[in-house]
């Protein structure tokens, strides 16, 4: 660096020298040209460059502001006479500027023009105050003013004005920071200090005066400074080049002080045509295009746009016209506003063209108050702007591509809106290298989803075309799936909905090389074969959604159909494609038309998207749901099948959290969507051979219960009202109607087997669609009473019954219509309740009518159960009341479902507490006289006697031919059910009493029949088997969690005091264990003699209910010791083995005889 400086300094040395016998500091204008020579051969050795008005390198500018800004301190510390002792310990530039002889203005301008460095004059002139700058500017004019004016000197001042209204330079700014803050440090030192301190002040010239006197004035402007001065220099301009410049320029500035406020947005296409041609204009001059080139056009542009930073207080807009006017009035008659050479165009006559007609523009539609003289001034100027004739720039698309690709390349001002320009430009993407590569090597700059699709937009158009370059094309998917993978989740999900708008089918919605098709599909079994590797936890999700977003973005259908296949067919799949979908709600997007493609050939890529979300499309449903129908008719599913793809479209429905953190849920698939694509068509097709109505009721109770749970608003219960709820209320009203005679053979014209599990479903499904229906319509009834009085009227073809499930819909509307003969049996008000003339339901079916509304619903029960008409006090009444009971309840029970019988149980168990039903209990099964407490377990015991006596009505001759097989298979199951329930009351008991362990149970019928009846909610694992029953035992007492319990276990009374001299006594007092003990052996009995009476007798849930019952006696015996002895245990195995013998199934019975044989060790 040292000889570097060196070198320089001897060049002005050798030129101070040819001064003689002056020096340099007395250098006049026109004597430049004899000292310059060893200066600028200095500096061209040293900048490495045999051309100075080249493009510079980067080492060349930064010794030539070095450059100038020692020279410039030079003169000043000359001017200002500043102190040798303090210049060399406050100026760091002392030894560089102190190594150059004396110099005057003269020579620093003078060096500036000549190496080129006017940028980096105005730089240095922006980094000080504005009252310096017009100083400065004031002493610049003067010089250019001064004789000998050349057109550089006017050149240099133009070009100086220029840089200034640019402003600084942010992209070279940095590195070179440094030496602005030493020239505007030492301006802010030398021009800040009292004279007295400068002993040697006398020669600081009129510089000092005139900055002295700026700063303490606030007419300062730079504009007024310019302006006047190029007023004051405008006979020295003598060519059209420099009119142009000078001209534009000057409108440029009158355009960004006083026409404009804010800065003006141009559109990226206009930026690119007007640069596209600068470059046609400059490469016609013999320029190459380069970044510098473009970086310094778009520097223009932007100051062209921008309101200029100086702000003028000398000067308005009306003298800044009546200048511009006279200069522009002077040029055009001096003939220097006229083209000579049309057929070529300069870039100063391009560059005026853009400024007249920004004026002109601004000038209409501003309004300046002026006087007439003004208004004179303005008309003349518009009328000689208009005046002038220029030659269009015409650049061609191969310019604009080029211009556009280097300005991605090399990251110029406004690249990314650059970038989004360049991927909605489809003429530019051929098979040429450079588009690729620029998307290649610039995929950052792509990383926007919309930019992403005009890029697949313009792909989908090459791989469509009759001139498909495969080799490229594959690289170009390759790069958009890159640019894809680095996008955010959220942004690849609109990319996603936005391909699905473009195409459901991708990059292969038309015909596509089979090369890239085999190429895909190879992918996606990858991608699918990845995922359902073993693994888990969050990241491995992580990884499944990357993946099938990948290839969802190239072909989004395909991918959802390899997701349906993989979540129905593949065993435990279903969860976890569900939650990779729930990532990817942009794939829920609605199907468009199929020639939404042919119209984007023509309308581009919005258009095209557009055009898919129209209504009058003809298919709305989402790709997913189109797949799995495809799925659905094509393939036949399994019951594992069936279960998968109900679980799939459960989670589906499930508002899921895409984004970690957002308190906004979404369901992939809506339950409005689920059932009018897959419910809604199958229900209306009722009696058609290829319609699973078990599948279709299913998917409908999955969606009302997500409905149901959902908070979410746009997905509440309002939902239902888009899916035709009342003609869908009736659809499975009528279903229900022919359910309910379901054992009976069904009609040779109707195909459909109905089960039980099937009626179960639809009163559920029923019953929840109504309650959600029924709130709708009492938020709004008017707007309802037509659908109403429609779908009442419509429930007269059907069975009575069937309205009741119907009643949150009509609410208080309607009177409840029930047979006539229920109002015999029922005393109901009249203003609610209206009788029925049905001739199933003649004189004496009062009780059938009152029992089929006793398992509707609870509330209906509980309505039938207080109004029953029975008077308790007369015998006759109860008796016929019970006979007339157990006819009806034969005639019930095979038409219950599961959740229909458990309320019935209640029922009657509420009728035998009251005492309103006679049940005797005969000891058939008894061979002595029991010495135990049986009332505790009275209902228990007439319960199952009853439900005998209604299978002997059931088996016997009349009645056996009313069911088919399943039928009797599923009486089997409801008795079990109900023997079940009886046997989880004796544990409750047993369990209760232990909270007592030295009282005796003894309470009144009563008492224990509501202890009957409460002990079936407690939880049936409490003791499950002989060591929960020991633990009973040996703890002697328990707390019990169950408010119910203890309300009943409460009630019971210790009637006798139990002598601890016999703790064998204490413990069968203090646990009722014999008693149950005995209800048990009862109910085995029971259980065989139903079994033995069914047809073939094979009940396998009556041979599981036995099963459990010796199991349950097992562990009592094994808890509780004595509650049995070695002959009593022995005489129970003869008992139970010799009912056991009765059974016509070899292999039952041989289970049976063994479980039987181990009570005897249980025993022991």
């Amino acid at each position: 660096m040292d000889r570097d400086l060196a070198v320089v300094q001897g060049g002005f040395h050798l030129a101070n020298k040819l001064c003689l016998p002056t020096s340099l500091s007395f250098l006049q204008k026109g004597d430049w040209s004899r000292v310059r020579k060893p200066i600028l051969e200095a500096i061209r050795e040293l900048c490495g460059q045999e051309e100075l008005r080249s493009q510079p390198e980067m080492r060349g500018i930064g010794w030539k502001k070095k450059l100038v800004c020692a020279l410039w301190l030079k003169l000043l510390s000359r001017e200002t006479g500043e102190d040798m002792e303090t210049a060399w310990r406050e100026n760091s530039f002392f030894p560089i500027q102190n190594g150059f002889p004396e110099l005057n203005y003269v020579v620093m301008v003078e060096l500036v023009k000549s190496v080129g460095a006017a940028e980096i004059f105005a730089q240095f002139l922006l980094c000080l105050p504005q009252a310096q700058i017009c100083t400065e500017l004031e002493r610049l004019v003067d010089y250019v003013r001064c004789s000998p004016t050349s057109d550089d000197d006017v050149q240099l001042f133009l070009k100086v004005w220029w840089e200034l209204w640019k402003g600084k330079d942010e992209q070279k700014a940095g590195a070179d920071d440094s030496i602005e803050t030493v020239l505007t440090g030492q301006f802010v030192r030398l021009f800040s200090q009292p004279a007295s301190l400068f002993p040697h002040a006398a020669k600081r010239l009129r510089l000092e005066s005139n900055l002295l006197s700026a700063v303490s004035s606030p007419a300062t402007d730079v504009l007024y400074v310019l302006l006047h001065g190029l007023k004051d220099m405008r006979d020295h301009i003598s060519t059209t080049n420099l009119c142009f410049q000078a001209l534009s320029i000057s409108l440029d500035s009158l355009y960004t002080s006083f026409l404009i406020d804010r800065a003006v947005i141009v559109p990226t296409k206009e930026k690119m045509d007007f640069l596209s041609k600068v470059v046609t204009i400059r490469e016609g001059n013999d320029e190459k295009l380069s970044p510098e080139l473009l970086r310094g056009a778009q520097q223009d542009l932007r100051a062209s746009h921008s309101p200029s930073q100086f702000q003028s207080s000398r000067m308005n807009v009306n003298q800044a016209l009546k200048v511009i006017m006279e200069l522009t009035q002077f040029w055009n008659n001096s003939g220097l506003l006229k083209m000579y050479d049309s057929s070529k165009s300069s870039y100063s006559a391009f560059k005026l063209h853009q400024s007249v007609q920004r004026v002109l523009k601004a000038l209409e539609a501003v309004n300046v108050s002026e006087t007439m003289t003004e208004m004179d001034d303005r008309n003349v100027l518009i009328e000689v702007l208009e005046s002038l004739a220029f030659s269009a720039t015409e650049c061609s698309p191969e310019v604009k591509r080029k211009v556009t690709m280097m300005i991605i390349n090399h990251h110029l001002d406004a690249y990314q809106d650059f970038a989004v320009l360049f991927a909605s430009e489809k003429s530019w993407a051929t098979s040429d290298e450079h588009w690729i590569n620029c998307l290649k090597q610039n995929q950052a700059s792509f990383q926007q989803h919309d930019m992403l699709i005009q890029l697949a937009y313009t792909l989908m158009s090459q791989l469509h075309s009759d001139t498909t370059n495969v080799g490229q094309c594959k690289k170009v998917i390759q790069v958009l799936v890159n640019i894809f993978s680095k996008l955010s989740l959220e942004d690849k999900n609109k990319a996603l909905a936005d391909m699905l708008r473009l195409s459901s089918r991708g990059f292969f919605g038309c015909s596509v090389p089979s090369d890239i098709i085999e190429e895909f599909e190879q992918e996606l079994n990858l991608a699918f074969n990845c995922i359902i590797q073993p693994g888990g936890g969050a990241p491995a999700l992580d990884a499944a959604v990357s993946l099938v977003a990948k290839v969802a973005f190239q072909n989004p259908e395909l991918t959802l159909k390899s997701c349906c296949h993989l979540a129905v067919f593949n065993k435990g799949a279903f969860s976890l494609v569900a939650n990779i979908l729930q990532q990817l709600p942009g794939l829920r997007g609605r199907e468009g038309n199929e020639k939404a493609q042919t119209k984007a050939d023509n309308k581009g890529v919005k258009e095209a998207m557009q055009s898919t979300d129209r209504s009058d499309l003809p298919s709305a449903t989402s790709p997913l749901c189109k797949c799995l129908q495809e799925m659905i008719r094509t393939k036949l599913l399994s019951n594992h099948d069936k279960e998968q793809f109900l679980q799939f479209l459960g989670l589906l429905m499930m508002p899921a959290m895409v984004v970690e953190g957002e308190d906004r849920r979404q369901s992939f698939l809506s339950p409005q969507e689920v059932v009018s694509v897959f419910v809604l068509p199958n229900l209306s097709t009722i009696g058609h051979h290829s319609i699973d109505l078990d599948l279709s009721l299913r998917l409908l109770h999955s969606a009302l219960s997500v409905g149901t749970r959902n908070q979410d608003p746009a997905s509440s219960p309002d939902w239902v009202l888009g899916c035709s709820p009342f003609p869908l209320l009736y659809t499975l009203a009528h279903l229900l109607h022919q359910s309910l005679r379901c054992w009976e053979q069904p009609l040779k014209a109707i195909v459909h087997h109905w089960s039980m599990d099937t009626k179960e479903l639809l009163m559920t499904v029923l019953t929840t669609l109504g309650q959600m229906v029924g709130v709708e319509v009492a938020s709004n009834p008017s707007s309802w009473s037509r659908a109403l009085f429609w779908l009442y009227s419509k429930m007269g073809e059907l069975d009575w019954t069937v309205r009741f499930y119907l009643k949150p819909v009509w609410g208080e509307h309607f009177r409840n219509e029930v047979p006539s003969s229920l109002l015999t049996v029922c005393d109901l008000p009249k203003q609610e309740w209206s009788g029925l003339d049905l001739l199933q339901y003649g004189q004496g079916t009062g009780l059938l009518a009152w029992m089929e509304c006793c398992f509707i619903s609870d509330t209906l029960q509980s309505t039938m159960l207080s109004s029953l008409c029975l008077n308790k006090d007369q015998p006759d009444h109860v008796s016929m009341f019970s006979k007339g009971l157990l006819v009806a309840l034969t005639q019930t029970l095979p038409l219950c479902s599961i959740s229909q019988w458990s309320r019935l149980l209640r029922g009657l168990r509420e009728l035998l507490i009251a005492d309103k039903l006679h049940v005797p209990y005969s000891l058939e099964y008894v061979d002595y006289l029991p010495l135990l407490d049986l009332r505790g377990f009275s209902c228990e015991l007439r319960l199952s006697v009853l439900l005998l006596r209604v299978f002997q009505l059931l088996c016997g001759s009349s009645c056996s031919h009313w069911l088919s097989v399943d039928g009797w298979t599923h009486v089997g199951r409801l008795y079990a059910l109900a023997v079940r329930e009886m046997m989880d009351s004796l544990r409750a008991k047993l369990l209760l009493s232990s909270v007592s362990p030295k009282a005796t149970v003894s309470s009144s019928l009563k008492t224990s029949s509501c202890l009957s009846h409460r002990a079936s909610e407690v939880p049936t694992d409490h003791l499950k088997d002989s060591k929960q029953v020991e633990e009973v035992c040996s703890t002697k007492s328990l707390t019990l969690q169950d408010s119910s319990t203890q309300s009943c276990s409460s009630k019971l009374s210790t009637t006798t005091a139990v002598s601890s001299a016999d703790p064998q006594t204490e413990e069968i007092q203090t646990f009722p264990s014999q008693e149950v003990l005995f209800v048990l052996r009862q109910l085995f009995c029971h259980v065989h003699h139903v079994q033995v009476m069914m047809p073939q007798g094979q009940c396998e849930p009556l041979f599981l209910t036995s099963l459990k019952i010796l199991s349950h006696y097992e562990a009592v015996l094994a808890a509780f010791p004595g509650s049995s002895s070695p002959l009593e245990s022995n005489n129970t195995r003869h008992f139970f083995s010799s009912i056991t013998d009765n059974l016509q199934n070899e292999e039952m019975k041989a289970v049976l005889q063994q479980k039987i044989a181990q009570l005897v060790s249980a025993a022991v």
